[in-house]
């Protein structure tokens, strides 16, 4: 895409570079960035170079995710027999619509960021409970949920100035077993839901709704809950939305069906 708008473009390479000007873009990997008219943007700040560990083991054996890291690594990321749930990277990265030339170089963090219904880095980062850390203008850090941060079809909670520097996956979700389930109403179109469903080693079951709704539907139970129940809350959430890519009904029926595949193959292991 030819962007005539922009008129600079500089790297970030310190946390102070990261001051904008006005007019003045961050991005990563910038597959959206550079894919559509960006009328409002006069200059790009590229992150890109940023000196930030892809990945870091976490002090509880979690992992922390850099935004900068690219879709593609995290799901390559080599196995740890200790994280059963890690199967749901590479799950998760291939409900992207997107061709392996795009996964090599989108970025965790900028997909996140988006915070487009069918981003399928928030699929893995809300149903394994990561929590992002967000830089600030004013120097200091803020935490916030992924569960919590995305708030419609391409909202957030990011205020003008604030950075996502990483996100945080806890180890209790990480060694919990895991399952997913995916639909598309055409064979290679996006994502009309998306389901991922885990069960902690305490016994607790979290499922994930998204795709189907404007934001994640995050559903938690002390213990694997009965069909019944799950179907009644998974239907009730809020968020399922009609576009030309499924309707509110079918996205909420289909996501019920989904989680229910899910339970069943959870309590049958």
């Amino acid at each position: 895409m030819d962007l005539n708008t922009i008129t600079g473009y500089r790297f970030a390479r310190t946390r102070d570079d990261l001051r904008l000007a006005p007019g003045e873009t961050i991005v990563a990997g910038g597959t959206w960035f550079f894919s559509e008219p960006q009328v409002d943007s006069t200059g790009v700040v590229d992150i890109s170079g940023i000196d930030w560990p892809a990945f870091e083991d976490l002090p509880d054996g979690g992992l922390r995710v850099a935004a900068t890291a690219t879709i593609s690594s995290l799901a390559t990321l080599p196995l740890r027999l200790e994280w059963p749930a890690q199967r749901l990277f590479a799950q998760c990265a291939d409900a992207l619509l997107a061709s392996f030339k795009i996964q090599h170089v989108a970025t965790v963090g900028g997909n996140v960021c988006r915070s487009f219904a069918a981003a399928s880095m928030v699929s893995l980062m809300a149903g394994l409970d990561a929590v992002a850390h967000i830089w600030c203008p004013d120097g200091t850090d803020r935490r916030e949920p992924v569960e919590t941060f995305v708030t419609g079809q391409g909202t957030n909670t990011l205020a003008p100035g604030e950075v996502l520097r990483a996100m945080d996956i806890p180890a209790r979700a990480l060694n919990a077993r895991s399952g997913f389930r995916k639909i598309a109403l055409a064979e290679l179109g996006r994502s009309g839901a998306v389901v991922t469903g885990r069960l902690d080693t305490d016994g607790q079951f979290v499922t994930g709704i998204t795709a189907s709704t404007l934001w994640p539907t995050v559903l938690r139970y002390p213990t694997l809950p009965d069909a019944e129940t799950l179907r009644r809350d998974i239907e009730s959430a809020d968020g399922y939305y009609t576009d030309p890519l499924g309707s509110e009904d079918w996205r909420r029926a289909v996501s019920a069906v989904l989680a229910e595949q899910i339970r069943t193959e959870l309590t049958d292991v």
